[in-house]
Formats: C-alpha cells, sequence, structure tokens
C-alpha cells in the first residue's frame, strides 16, 4: 500500500481509503463478516476508513467503532459527517451549529474515539456554511474533539466555494471515470492546501456493470438504488465495458489506478462487501495505468460529452 498526504493536516492516508456504508453498514449484512473486512483492510495497509452518522440508517458509524476496537489505531484516520442523521425512519438535514456540535459528540461515542481524526460535513449548503458554524466547528477544533475539517459534496458550486474557507482542510468529491470533469476543481483546491478525497472511485460499479451482476440478496439492494438515484451513470457506464477486458488488471483496478493517477487525489474511497473484491482493490495500490487504457478511457469521456 502507498500512501499520501493529506492536503496540509500533517496526516498521511492510504491512497486507497475503505468506505464504511451502504450494505456493509446494514444489520442484515453479517457483523462478523463486516468487522473481517476491516480488519483485512488494516492488515493489508488501509489507514484511511470513512463513515457517517446518517449512513446504514445510522447503524454504519457504531458498526465501525465496534470493528476498531482493540486494533492500532496510531497511523489510522477515520473521518465520519455530520449535518445529517437517521432519526430511525428517515434521513435528516441539520446544520444548526448545536447540532453539529452534538453529531460530533455522539460520534465520538459510537467510534470510541476521543478525537475525531476528521469531520466532514455532509452535503453542505453555501449558505448553512455561515460565520456562526464556522465559528463553532473552530472551537471544537480548539477543544481537540475534531482534528480536521472537511466537507463532502458533489456540487462543484458548494466545492469551489469551500476552497475558498481556511477552516475547511480536506474536500471530498465525485471523481471517478465518468466525472473527469472534476480533475480541475481538485487541482484547484489541492493548490489552496485542502486534502481532496475520491468518493464514488468505482463509479459505483456502473463502469463495468458490476453492479448488475446479480449473486446475492444485498446486489438486488444495489441495483434498486441504481436504478432509482443514478440512472444517468448507468448509461454512462456502458461506454466503457472494455474496462473487463483488459490484460494485467482488472476493471476495478484500472477504474482506481485512473483515479489515482491525479497525484492531487490523497485517497480513492471504496466500499464492498466482498473479501475478493477488497483484496482485488487493494491491489490497485501502485498500479500504473498503461496509455493505450488511458487513452481508451478519455476515448469514452470525450463520446459521453453533450450527450
Amino acid at each position: 500500500m502507498l500512501y499520501r498526504p493529506l492536503g496540509r493536516t500533517g496526516m498521511t492516508v492510504s491512497e486507497i481509503g475503505f468506505g464504511c456504508a451502504s450494505w456493509w453498514g446494514q444489520a442484515r449484512f453479517d457483523e462478523r463478516e463486516a468487522v473481517r473486512l476491516v480488519h483485512a483492510a488494516l492488515d493489508g495497509g488501509v489507514t484511511f476508513f470513512d463513515t457517517g452518522a446518517a449512513y446504514s440508517g445510522g447503524e454504519a458509524e457504531p458498526r465501525l467503532g465496534r470493528a476498531l476496537r482493540g486494533r492500532d489505531l496510531g497511523r489510522v484516520v477515520v473521518a465520519t459527517k455530520a449535518g445529517t442523521y437517521h432519526d430511525g425512519r428517515r434521513i435528516v438535514r441539520d446544520f444548526r451549529p448545536e447540532a453539529i456540535e452534538a453529531s460530533v459528540e455522539r460520534s465520538l461515542g459510537r467510534l470510541g474515539l476521543d478525537t475525531l481524526p476528521l469531520l466532514q460535513l455532509h452535503g453542505p449548503a453555501v449558505a448553512e456554511l455561515d460565520e456562526e458554524l464556522r465559528g463553532r466547528l473552530a472551537r471544537l477544533k480548539q477543544r481537540g474533539l475534531i482534528r480536521a475539517l472537511g466537507a463532502n459534496s458533489f456540487d462543484p458550486t458548494v466545492i469551489e466555494h469551500l476552497i475558498g474557507l481556511p477552516e475547511f482542510d480536506v474536500v471530498m468529491v465525485d471523481y471517478n471515470v465518468l466525472r473527469p470533469e472534476r480533475a480541475p476543481l481538485i487541482a484547484e483546491a489541492a493548490a489552496a492546501g485542502k486534502g481532496v478525497l475520491a468518493g464514488m472511485a468505482l463509479a459505483m460499479g456502473h463502469a463495468n456493470r458490476q453492479v448488475f451482476r446479480l449473486r446475492a440478496p444485498r446486489d438486488v439492494w444495489y441495483v434498486l438504488r441504481a436504478l432509482k438515484n443514478h440512472r444517468a451513470d448507468i448509461g454512462k457506464g456502458a461506454r466503457f465495458g472494455f474496462l473487463s477486458q483488459l490484460d494485467g488488471m482488472t476493471a476495478s483496478q484500472a477504474a482506481l489506478a485512473y483515479v489515482l493517477s491525479d497525484p492531487n487525489v490523497s485517497s480513492a474511497v471504496i466500499g464492498t462487501t466482498r473479501m475478493a473484491h477488497l483484496t482485488e482493490n487493494l491491489e490497485a495500490s501502485g498500479l500504473e495505468l498503461p496509455a493505450a487504457t488511458r487513452a481508451r478511457i478519455e476515448e469514452a469521456q470525450r463520446f459521453g460529452i453533450g450527450r
């Protein structure tokens, strides 16, 4: 596993991070297997784990805390999110300063930590990033409850705004073979000293139709989510079928190599519920994307402009 600096935070992270969300955090997914995946990631050199208070019906964050219990976390950067939470029935947004502080305190307890290495606001609007909230977040840093502050947003306007806010150390954007237009924004963030996390680094399996390979009930869940929330990406992903026919690397490894070929990316975050898939992804660290493969990816990306 190779490692990269997380902007100017002073922290270093594995270039492949483990996302603890979705089916991984669901009560329906055997917790012993979920924990085994986290331990295998740790043993494979992963030092960045990403979760959130709202993920998996509110179950992902405490599950990650249980999975990390008793492990050496000296090099591990745990990131969680505030601004959204699950009330037992649905996801609720609340960016009031007092709500963010309460979320931080709950997350510390669920994760079993004294300090959150990275707190990310989960999908904030520009108007919500006001002086009062930023002041409260600065005080949380001063109290030692959080070490670094970031935000997760797939809205370029929000990311542009965050880049200009000195309180924020990290941004998380959706960057993958289907989103090449994010590269200039990533470069701008890195130039401002921000760490950049690539969320959806595998394009949720759309780039190689992985999401439609039905082998277990969890696969049906992912397909239904894709059809509900990501129909446009399903169409885009069809142009990248050649990634499943490469010599020397799998489609997932090629997708990760594409993201990590950008030196401004600190970590490409992936999620999985299968050990073989985790092993495959970890082996992508340090892989160089062949020039011919990059050329085919760029051709497929150009074909999609305006479509």
